[in-house]
């Protein structure tokens, strides 16, 4: 390949990155042109220095015809994504949630696993005044895992909550049905991202969370040091019990640990560890920084110390 045809895709890439709002059919395709081991290694830089600015250019190539541009773009998407950085869910033309029929009348979700998964139960209203229960298991780096569930009973819906909790380990939490229908619609958006596709028995759900994600919370600027120096303790709880990770992948997922952290400190506060719920918040804050080193941080050292003793074991 010559020279001003290197520079030509490498033009057009920058000049998409550049307008930031996706590219024209004939940008895709001068982009395809590329070699695919120098593209995927562009696409590589690209996500690692733009971060969400790349996203509009990422989703573009993802969705192409273009085999080599489409899957250098999912695989850029993919890295984001473990950083917690994922494209925005297609705004609804109706919430959910307002309407009468199908609206989201209550919601539980579970604690968060170490790799990232967690439960939830959705029950909607249904028509003529019927309920149904949409049942999910959905991961913050795949999307949802399983789903299951229809029509239910009152009778029967206390008869599993109360099996439930008489059965279950860690907490099982009643939260707002909006809350819990703009988790899985961020796991819908994921999919989206990685070009993935949820179980065919999610597809009867799918216009259910047909509703508009807010902003990801945001960890805490400025955490206090004295709690970020106790960030091991976290590890000593029972949702956290299972959680490990290497020092590199905790490194590479700085945002997407820091994000599991806000979550469960919702869980925290919920079940009456208001201190935890603040710990919690400042070591998202401590593993969100820039400069950040995770080994340094004495969760992330705890973290990658249980994930090195799991490995010897194993």
């Amino acid at each position: 390949m010559t020279d001003a045809h290197a520079g030509a895709w490498r033009h057009a890439l920058d000049e998409a990155v550049a307008a930031g709002d996706g590219m024209s059919a004939d940008t895709v395709a001068a982009i395809a042109t590329a070699p695919p081991a120098a593209l995927d290694a562009a696409l590589r830089e690209l996500a690692d220095a733009h971060g969400a600015s790349a996203l509009p250019v990422l989703v573009a190539l993802g969705g192409s015809t273009h085999g080599d541009a489409r899957r250098g773009a999912r695989r850029a998407l993919y890295r984001l994504a473990q950083r917690g950085i994922t494209p925005p869910a297609a705004p609804p033309a109706r919430p959910v949630v307002e309407r009468g029929e199908d609206k989201a009348v209550r919601a539980w979700l579970s604690a968060i696993d170490g790799r990232g998964a967690r439960a939830s139960w959705i029950l909607f209203e249904a028509g003529f005044g019927g309920l149904e229960l949409c049942s999910l298991i959905f991961n913050d780096t795949t999307g949802i895992v399983e789903v299951a569930g229809g029509g239910i009973t009152r009778k029967r819906l206390d008869a599993e909550l109360t099996a439930l909790r008489a059965t279950q380990k860690l907490p099982w939490l009643e939260t707002e049905p909006a809350r819990a229908l703009a988790l899985v619609a961020e796991a819908v958006a994921l999919h989206r991202a990685l070009g993935t596709s949820p179980p065919a028995a999610f597809a009867r759900w799918l216009r259910r969370f047909d509703v508009e994600v807010p902003p990801a919370p945001r960890p805490p600027a400025d955490p206090d040091p004295a709690l970020v120096a106790l960030g091991q303790e976290l590890l000593g709880e029972p949702e956290t019990l299972g959680w490990s990770e290497t020092a590199a992948e905790l490194q590479a997922s700085r945002g997407l640990w820091a994000r599991r952290l806000l979550e469960m400190a919702v869980v925290f506060e919920a079940t009456g560890r208001a201190p935890r719920a603040g710990l919690a918040r400042a070591v998202a804050g401590a593993l969100a920084a820039p400069d950040a080193d995770v080994t340094a941080q004495p969760f992330g050292e705890a973290l990658a110390r249980r994930a090195s003793e799991s490995a010897g074991e194993a």
